[in-house]
């Protein structure tokens, strides 16, 4: 299904802008390659749980979404940020919060598909932001460092047998900031259908079919890219999925699960016994023990003659060299995710030296640290966006803002070895206990001396 809508949201879009067409319609085109787009429905579909390789006799680990979902906890736990300055920055700060409180989900779509836009807009007298999947956010326009300053957002809404449709085009361009909005209704799913006005539905009823907002430097929305090289298509402003490169580890992964599932299932004890041990007398109807019909198996052995009529099945499995091969791959699969051993692996069976360990904690130290610094930078963006439609629609008065973060430093610092550094700091004397405490506990210098001087005045 998720492939049908990509496919269709493609021909929607080239039927609109096709080279013919483009000077005419919108002036523009979509930075999106036939490659990206596979490889978005690939990772879609793979998170979706819905992965092409997958049939009656493969079986899914849903490898997908626990890694997106890792990486995604890694990068936001623990993560503060906070919006100060003026009463322009409370309102801002909280509205803010709505995304903050959602930040981890929205952080695991991106994960997931390469990445995630937020578009902020006016309500009423709020500032809501949609969170804009990658199947539904096609680039047009980025600047020579490959930020995105163009886009086209998609928003589909279905009405009874009716499917209506609307393209939002928004471009930083030399006169400003650049929104067109085209609205079409369809009764086939699968058809753009015919242009009509914004007005004849009700959800777009107040959006104006063009603006231009002048004065502003960046555009009003924000793109969350997974820190990761684009190794599918060098040439595009997409990020990639951050399990991009272990997508032929994943299918391979599925493949031993499920050979692991066949061999516990095919080497079930089961007792084989002669049918006639079980027809029910004076008919020729079987009827197995109530309770018991998975256990007991009837087929046509035979009496007399010295055979047994009653035969045990229960061969010897071959669970542990499956498991062991399977532990394997999900080893490549963490390294090519960027993942530390032992994430998704058995960490009880991590056969690796002490350095090798190392370098992979090392290596998701980095990702988790990398990624945090984009999302960091697509948030900044973000409130910028907000502010800026704070002013347009007079939400609140006009004031200068701060934003800060907070990430959690443990992960991708060995905070058990700065401990113990710091504690021989403070054996040698050049480290206080307030310093110390301070730093472990997150106070202040200030409230990390009183708290002692308190804990001393109570031993006394």
């Amino acid at each position: 299904m998720f492939r049908k809508f990509i496919d269709w949201v493609r021909q929607v879009l080239q039927k609109l802008i096709s080279k013919s067409n483009v000077k005419e319609k919108l002036h523009i085109d979509v930075a999106v390659s036939d490659k990206m787009s596979n490889a978005i429905s690939l990772w879609s579909s793979i998170y979706e749980d819905k992965a092409p390789w997958l049939s009656d006799t493969v079986q899914s680990m849903n490898l997908g979404s626990a890694i997106a979902s890792e990486v995604a906890r890694l990068v936001t736990i623990e993560m503060k940020s906070e919006i100060t300055g003026s009463p322009r920055a409370d309102y801002l700060q909280e509205q803010y919060q709505v995304i903050l409180d959602n930040l981890r989900t929205y952080c695991e779509y991106g994960c997931a598909k390469g990445g995630i836009a937020f578009k902020p807009y006016v309500d009423g007298g709020t500032i809501a932001v949609d969170a804009v999947h990658a199947d539904r956010f096609f680039p047009t326009k980025f600047d020579s460092a490959g930020n995105i300053t163009g886009a086209v957002f998609v928003e589909r809404i279905t009405k009874g047998k009716k499917y209506y449709t609307r393209f939002e085009h928004a471009e930083m361009t030399y006169a400003g900031y650049q929104i067109a909005n085209k609205a079409y209704e369809s009764e086939n799913e699968s058809m753009i259908g015919r242009e009509i006005s914004l007005e004849s539905v009700e959800e777009w009823a107040n959006i104006e079919p063009e603006a231009l907002i002048q004065n502003v430097e960046k555009p009003l929305f924000a793109y969350f890219k997974v820190a990761q090289a684009n190794a599918i298509d060098s040439n595009s402003p997409l990020g990639v999925s951050v399990y991009s490169r272990a997508v032929n580890q994943i299918e391979e992964a599925d493949k031993q699960y499920s050979r692991m599932l066949w061999e516990f299932e095919g080497g079930e004890l089961a007792v084989d016994a002669d049918d006639t041990l079980f027809k029910e007398p004076g008919t020729k109807n079987i009827k197995l023990p109530k309770g018991k019909e998975r256990l007991f198996r009837a087929h046509q052995i035979g009496v007399g003659d010295g055979k047994n009529p009653i035969q045990v099945f229960s061969p010897d499995l071959r669970d542990q060299s499956i498991i062991n091969g399977l532990n394997k791959i999900l080893q490549r699969v963490e390294f090519n995710s960027g993942l530390a051993y032992g994430t998704i692996s058995d960490p009880q069976n991590v056969d690796k030296t002490a350095e090798e360990i190392k370098a992979s904690k090392q290596r998701s130290y980095a990702n988790v640290a990398d990624n945090q610094k984009s999302l960091e930078v697509a948030l900044r963006q973000l409130v910028y966006a907000m502010d800026v439609w704070a002013t347009i629609g007079n939400l609140a008065p006009k004031g200068e803002h701060e934003i800060s973060f907070e990430w959690d430093d443990s992960l991708i610092t060995d905070r058990e070895k700065e401990f113990n550094q710091r504690m021989l700091l403070m054996q040698m004397g050049e480290m206080q206990k307030g310093e110390l405490r301070a730093w472990y506990l997150g106070e202040t210098l200030e409230q990390a001396q009183e708290q002692l001087a308190g804990a001393e005045e109570l031993v006394e």
